[in-house]
């Protein structure tokens, strides 16, 4: 399997998988049915779902995906997972890395169906792909943004340890708004590593995005 897909991160609420076409196709009836819409909506990206059509809707989506999937290099690498709850895929978490291995830094992006939000799974999806990026692949820091009225995605990086790093503008649907940077840095995370998230695939993936090795948390 390309090692990109074969990476999964396991915690006692769910698992991120790697997005293969066939959880992929778990996930498209959500999308399909609007689940993945949310409000204040985020910012403009191929995953943000603001397209009306359904079927044109899950095709964007798959296209960003797959866009996604097959332009990994070593200068912009986008991982994309599927939430795993109770034996059902309920959304994504993406980590996206610009020259990783040179600036050692990592940018989330998610979305939960509706149907799944308010049970504490957002925070635990952020958990798990931290512990990917810090743990698994050697993370200096890693960065998160959503704009200023997005109180629940705000609040769970304050309370996941990150510290504000500013505003910017962006888009979404097209309108200008002010986003908020988050950042956490490793030695921020490091008190608050979870003993009981475990990786598996991550070595050939790190292979195969041309990140150095370094030694895990436990050894510096």
């Amino acid at each position: 399997m390309y090692p990109p897909l074969a990476v999964e991160i396991t915690t006692p609420l769910l698992s991120l998988r790697g997005a293969t076409d066939d959880l992929l196709a778990e996930l498209a009836p959500l999308v399909r049915a609007g689940e993945a819409v949310a409000e204040p909506p985020p910012f403009d990206d191929p995953m943000s779902l603001y397209e009306v059509d359904p079927e044109r809707r899950v095709q964007r989506w798959l296209q960003g995906v797959w866009r996604g999937r097959g332009s990994v290099s070593a200068d912009l690498w986008r991982l994309s997972f599927v939430v795993v709850h109770d034996g059902r895929a309920v959304g994504m978490q993406d980590l996206i890395g610009q020259r990783f291995d040179v600036f050692r830094s990592a940018t989330s992006f998610s979305w939960l169906a509706r149907s799944a939000r308010g049970r504490g799974l957002g925070r635990e999806m952020r958990a798990a792909v931290l512990h990917l990026a810090f743990e698994g692949l050697g993370a200096d820091r890693a960065e998160s943004e959503a704009f200023t009225d997005n109180a629940g995605s705000n609040r769970i990086s304050q309370s996941t340890g990150y510290v504000a790093n500013g505003t910017t503008w962006a888009t979404r649907q097209g309108s200008a708004a002010v986003l908020q940077r988050w950042q956490l840095s490793r030695e921020d995370w490091l008190p608050r590593r979870r003993d009981d998230i475990s990786l598996a695939g991550v070595a050939a993936c790190r292979a195969a995005l041309a990140i150095s090795a370094r030694p895990p948390t436990s050894e510096r």
